[in-house]
């Protein structure tokens, strides 16, 4: 530490000891940045605390973000929330926003949405961006007032011209839906662009949706391919499946099969069941790949998990035939049964061909399978 620093250091630290509020509450965040003191989350909560009980707002502030944070204190819901209103009540808009999201939510205290909506409204009123954002969210679902969409727009309004993306997002969907607005695809594709702009990853996939079906915009597939890239580059799953069914329909861009298979099996992996079906199927016919009847049935294991019909049927079919797994009637039955029951009209003839296969015995355990199997899917997908 250099002796301009330790200088500073000591003058902040000698006001402080003598008891001054806003030195205190200096110093407090010197120690906790590490800017001008070594970094030290207990002694800074030790000097918030200080200054906070001499009623310094932001030491308040700072000393409940560091409770709920668990940084040089116990973590505490219940003192976070604390210190959060004793600096609302002094009219502070962070305390306010956290203390309404602290309710909302139910940290340290019981669910109170009527409250949280008080001190969010208040918080917004002083231009507070993410309280704007959350009440908007809270009057489009209706948690702690009544549902009202004309609201809901007025406030993410607010927020989404000082640049939330969230806010901007949600406009563009309630103008593309005609909530609380008339239905406007063009302010839909304005909002939605600006988000998606900011890196939002949910509107550069409706950015994406909507180039390709020239919704507010003239279609433009490279344009869509764009957005659903970068959509998927993040990580989203159905960004992720679309771009790879675009690769194989090979409509205005150069079908590839291998491609189609990266971002098939990119979703896939994040269990997108129709992406597991389609991978599949490009293995049991070799699309871009070799033929390997086993890893389709992987593939379609995954995605009949999931209540894909589809999946379920051709799984079915490989056990009856003793493809990529030894051929066993029963777990056949089992999987045919489930989209027969669905009015799989396939499904139905292969079963009945298949019970004249089988045992009565074989047919009336392959049932119990069946209604075991049919149970616990609707346990697991809901």
């Amino acid at each position: 530490m250099g002796s301009k620093t330790f200088f500073v250091e000591g003058r902040y630290r000698l006001a402080a000891e003598q008891g001054k509020p806003d030195a205190q509450f200096n110093y407090g965040r010197m120690c906790e940045q590490g800017n001008g003191a070594p970094q030290d989350y207990s002694e800074a909560a030790h000097w918030y605390r200080m200054a906070a009980e001499q009623g310094h707002v932001n030491a308040q502030l700072a000393l409940g973000y560091l409770f709920e944070q668990g940084n040089g204190v116990e973590q505490s819901d219940s003192e976070a929330l604390n210190w959060y209103r004793k600096a609302a009540q002094q009219g502070d808009a962070n305390a306010q926003y956290n203390l309404g999201v602290m309710l909302a939510f139910g940290q340290g205290i019981k669910p109170d949405y009527a409250e949280a909506l008080l001190w969010c409204r208040k918080a917004a009123d002083q231009g507070h961006m993410e309280a704007q954002y959350t009440l908007g969210l809270m009057h489009a679902n209706g948690e702690g007032t009544p549902q009202n969409y004309e609201e809901a727009i007025r406030w993410y309004l607010l927020a989404a011209q000082q640049g939330s993306a969230d806010a901007q997002y949600n406009l563009g969907v309630m103008y593309a839906f005609g909530q609380g607005v008339d239905r406007d695809r063009h302010q839909a594709f304005k909002w939605c662009r600006m988000a998606a702009e900011q890196g939002h990853v949910e509107a550069q996939h409706n950015l994406g949706f909507m180039y390709a079906k020239g919704e507010g915009i003239e279609a433009d597939v490279f344009e869509a391919l764009k957005w659903y890239r970068l959509a998927a580059e993040q990580g989203d799953a159905d960004a992720q499946y679309t771009i790879g069914s675009m690769y194989i329909k090979g409509e205005s861009i150069p079908q590839d099969y291998e491609e189609a298979r990266r971002w098939w099996t990119l979703a896939a992996e994040q269990n997108n069941a129709a992406a597991q079906y389609n991978l599949g199927v490009m293995y049991i016919f070799g699309y871009g790949v070799e033929k390997n009847d086993a890893e389709a049935v992987k593939w379609w294991n995954k995605a009949v998990e999931q209540g894909y019909t589809d999946a379920q049927y051709n799984l079915g079919g490989m056990y009856a035939l003793g493809r990529g797994v030894p051929k066993d009637y029963i777990k056949a039955y089992v999987w045919l049964s489930l989209p027969a029951d669905k009015g799989h009209e396939d499904a139905r003839k292969v079963l009945k061909s298949l019970e004249n296969k089988m045992s009565p015995a074989q047919i009336e355990e392959a049932k119990r399978n069946a209604e075991k199997v049919c149970k616990r899917l609707e346990k697991n997908i809901g």
